[in-house]
Parts: structure tokens; sequence; C-alpha cells
């Protein structure tokens, strides 16, 4: 099993480095049907594999200047609250079989939306153009705080939302952003809550870490790897692949 998932983690670093999306989208499942861990164990597991991940690359993002603090700390002012407030409310309630119901269910939806944020990536800049006199001007850093609050929900509860449905939402509040600060502030964001959101799992008992060191040990050569290989791939076909991907997951785990 320590080979399977070091090949795992290989393959779903590769994807990371070739699209910046669908690490958690797909290690989530993988670990539930491939890996047989309990939803709950597979979300907290997760959520570490994308911290350590994701971190070289909103390191690197900041050296560049490409993160916007004020942008990300409005998100992390809604997300880190709202994240420890699930966990503490796990935490209170005991994880029941309606919470490992509600895991499940959150699971698959965020899957679907995540599948619906890459297909029509271009098309959510149009929409964040058209929404800009009503999203803009003094509502923008409340609405912001509140995507923060529903991202730090969605990721507490599924370890998946952080990546692409986190990065359409600032599109559609910051449409006007470049494109490298986007992608900047979406990982700068993702780092430390997925942290806060791992550690409030860790804490409940749901990470493997045996596991989650072999995945670390093949996603970082398949990081590198797949950045390379952006270059000879079509974007195209890339996110097709991982659209289909993520729909059949996303429906496999809600039936």
């Amino acid at each position: 099993m320590d080979w399977i998932a070091i090949v795992s983690g290989f393959g779903i670093g590769a994807i990371i480095g070739m699209t910046g999306v669908g690490g958690g989208s797909l290690m989530t499942p993988l670990l539930i049907g491939v890996f047989r861990l309990a939803p709950a164990v597979a979300i907290g597991t997760d959520l570490w594999f994308a911290a350590v991940t994701k971190s070289g690359g909103a390191w690197a993002h900041q050296r560049q200047g490409h993160v916007d603090h004020r942008i990300t700390a409005l998100l992390l002012a809604g997300s880190l609250p709202a994240a420890m407030a699930t966990i503490a409310l796990m935490h209170a309630t005991g994880v029941t079989k309606a919470w490992a119901g509600a895991l499940t269910v959150a699971l698959g939806i965020a899957l679907l939306l995540t599948a619906l944020t890459v297909a029509y990536r271009s098309a959510w800049h149009a929409v964040g153009l058209r929404l800009e006199r009503w999203l803009g001007g003094p509502r923008q850093a409340p609405l912001t705080a509140a995507a923060g609050a529903l991202l730090g929900v969605l990721v507490s509860l599924s370890s998946i939302g952080a990546g692409a449905v986190g990065a359409t939402l600032i599109l559609l509040l910051y449409p006007r952003l470049p494109a490298q600060r986007l992608v900047g502030i979406d990982i700068a964001h993702a780092v430390p809550l997925t942290l806060v959101a791992g550690i409030g799992h860790a804490t409940l008992g749901h990470i493997e870490w045996p596991l989650l060191i072999a995945l670390l040990a093949g996603s970082l050569p398949g990081i590198w790897l797949g950045a390379r290989l952006t270059r000879s791939l079509p974007e195209r076909v890339v996110r097709l692949l991982l659209c289909g991907s993520l729909v059949t997951a996303g429906l496999k785990v809600i039936a």
C-alpha cells in the first residue's frame, strides 16, 4: 500500500502542477475508494495534504508579489472563524452517523461545484464584470468576508473548495484582478485555512499519518513534472479530463 500511496500522490501532484486545482477534489474520493478510509478520516488526511503541498506555491507567489494581503486578510477573517466553529460543533456533538452522512453529502456537493467552476472558468469572469456595480464599492469587503466564511464551512466539512471554488468567488468579487494575483490570493488563503481545519480534524483523530507521509513523498516530484507538462498538453484537454473525473467522483460519493 505504501507504493500505491506514493504512485497516487505522484498522480495527484502532477494534476496539481498541470491545472493548479484538483488535488483535494480527487484526493478525498481516492482515499475513500482506494484506501477505504472513512469519510471523516479521508477529509482530515486530505486537509493536511493540501496544506503541505500548497505551502511552496504560496511562498513562491508571495516572493513574486502576487498576493494581495488585504483581500487575503478579508477572506481569512471569514474562513478561519467559520472553520473553527464547524470543528467546535463536531467536537460538541461527536461525529455521529448524522455527521458522517452530512460529511459525505458535503463532499459530493463540493466535488460537483468544483467541476462546475473548472468547466466554466472563463464565463465566471464575464459574470463578475456584469455584477461589479452591485458587488463592488462598500459591499465588497463584507461580501469577501462572507465568501471566506462559506469556504471555511465547506472546506471543514469536505476538505474541498479552497482551490477552484475559492478562486471563482474571488473572481466574481474582483473581476479586474490580474490572473497571477488571483492565483496568489487563492493559494495564500488556502494554506492557513486547510491547516486550521486540518488541526481541528487531527484533534478528532481523523488523520491517517503514515498514509499521508507516503502520499506527500509521491506528490512533490509529481507537482514538478506536472508544471513542466503544462507546456505540451492543451489546457482544454486537461480541464475536460479533470471535470469528467470530478463529476464521476461527486455522483458516486452522493450515491
